[in-house]
């Protein structure tokens, strides 16, 4: 028999204390019934001996303290899995907003899952092809690795989120391949592109979304991503699903997790952040990888919103520390009108080298990789100087390199929201580019391998 309470203390804000309370547990769910029948969550936030402290799910407003009842399921916050969540629209607490039917659940999990096994992991080596060339060509991403993007708010970064989910696959298998979308916190307009967008391409049949609206509460946005993290563990680890996980934004994500924090009148870290913001976001971002023995893989791309475009803010920073590099958007490629807006030089994939090459994309991939980073850094060089002393002062080489740069951002990172590029069209786009140069300045690839594919005179 389930125990009820009507021992509620205060109130304040989202938070609620229960006295006299016994055998309840961290992060167990509860429910609040009213007066008059409604119900509304909850879930423990922290026990000291027979006080509970509780957050609401939903608003405080009305809560009569007196008549108000509480219950506790004597389990945490769990979400009902099975295939028939591929294709359908839910909120952040996991419950089906698409009008459909309630889904048939094959098991319930609770959404902090557990961490794999640093024994059990197995190396991420598999290419998966976005079909944007800034990231297949140069910043590979490879199966279960954790390849955030760095944006700023105004650019559009969700575009990209919907091209990857649209584009993404893994190459030459037969193996089933899976999109979980977590949009944290956004407007509605937002959330209206991402469903219509999905519907539209079809890619919907294939991806499980959670909208957590940026009207829901604090506390659900909290769980989103998690529901999202635990269908993909279902899909990837009992399925044997690929799972591509894309999270935007996870900085509305810490914003929530800073008011729960103010609210629990915690000492603040850094600009207010929890101190624990750390490992948090670790506990999410560690359940990305692949299981040795399964066939199933989870990838990972979190998107974020750095504040004032810095690099060095609490959020990505601490993500860069656990994740394996970044992409970031650049807002001067944005204003120049170049889509996807990536800045390539600052991004980084530290795992592109595993996942390229012969028999995964192709042998010459490494060396173009490299000539076209050292071409366009030289060439980027070349174009700052000649603001500075004016294009007579360079010399016919720099001149080439200045050309270089311009070609490649308007052909290779400018390729609008709705071209999917195979990775063999990529890496000939790049020799095109590259024959701008003359041969003798290939220096970072084989001359074998140059003489294979160079398509200059």
């Amino acid at each position: 028999m389930i125990k009820e309470y009507k021992t509620i203390e205060e109130v304040a804000g989202p938070l609620m204390l229960v006295k006299r309370v016994d055998g309840v547990k961290y992060d167990e769910l509860g429910e609040i019934e009213l007066p008059d029948g409604s119900v509304r969550r909850c879930r423990v936030l922290e026990v000291n001996g027979s006080d509970v402290l509780v957050q609401l799910f939903e608003s405080s407003a009305g809560l009569n303290l007196a008549e108000s009842r509480v219950r506790f399921a004597g389990h945490g916050v769990e979400l009902g899995v099975s295939e028939d969540m591929l294709g359908r629209v839910l909120n952040g607490m996991g419950e089906p907003i698409d009008g459909g039917a309630p889904i048939m659940a094959e098991k319930s999990l609770d959404i902090n899952g557990t961490p794999i096994n640093p024994a059990a992991r197995n190396y991420p080596s598999e290419f998966i092809q976005t079909g944007i060339s800034t990231i297949d060509g140069l910043n590979t991403l490879v199966r279960g690795q954790k390849l955030p993007i760095f944006s700023g708010s105004g650019l559009p970064h969700a575009d990209l989120a919907a091209q990857i989910a649209r584009q993404a696959k893994v190459r030459g298998t037969n193996e089933r391949f899976a999109v979980v979308f977590a949009a944290i916190g956004i407007t509605f307009e937002e959330a209206d592109f991402f469903i219509s967008d999905f519907k539209k391409t079809g890619a919907i049949d294939r991806t499980v979304l959670f909208i957590n609206l940026a009207s829901d509460a604090a506390i659900e946005r909290i769980s989103t991503p998690r529901m999202a993290l635990t269908a993909a563990e279902y899909l990837a680890f009992e399925c044997g699903m690929h799972v591509l996980v894309i999270m935007t934004d996870i900085t509305n994500y810490a914003e929530a997790l800073r008011e729960v924090s103010a609210a629990r009148k915690e000492v603040p870290g850094r600009r207010g952040y929890p101190g624990y913001l750390y490992t948090d976001l670790a506990t999410m971002y560690e359940r990305a990888g692949r299981k040795i023995g399964s066939d199933g893989s989870i990838t990972m791309i979190p998107i974020l919103t750095m504040p004032e475009d810095d690099k060095t803010h609490p959020i990505p920073d601490l993500t860069g520390y656990i994740t394996e590099g970044q992409i970031i958007l650049s807002r001067e490629m944005y204003r120049r009108g170049y889509l996807p807006p990536v800045d390539v030089l600052p991004s980084l994939s530290r795992l592109k080298d595993k996942g390229i090459g012969d028999g995964k994309t192709r042998r010459d991939h490494a060396g173009t990789m490299n000539q076209l980073f050292s071409s366009y850094a030289r060439g980027k060089e070349a174009k700052e100087l000649m603001v500075v002393l004016g294009e007579a002062a360079l010399t016919p080489m720099d001149r080439l390199y200045a050309k270089f740069a311009d070609e490649f951002e308007k052909q290779y990172i400018n390729q609008g929201f709705y071209e999917n590029r195979t990775i063999e069209e990529t890496l000939d786009l790049g020799w095109k580019l590259l024959a701008i140069l003359p041969k003798s300045e290939m220096k970072r690839i084989k001359p074998d391998i140059v003489e294979e594919y160079w398509v200059g005179d």
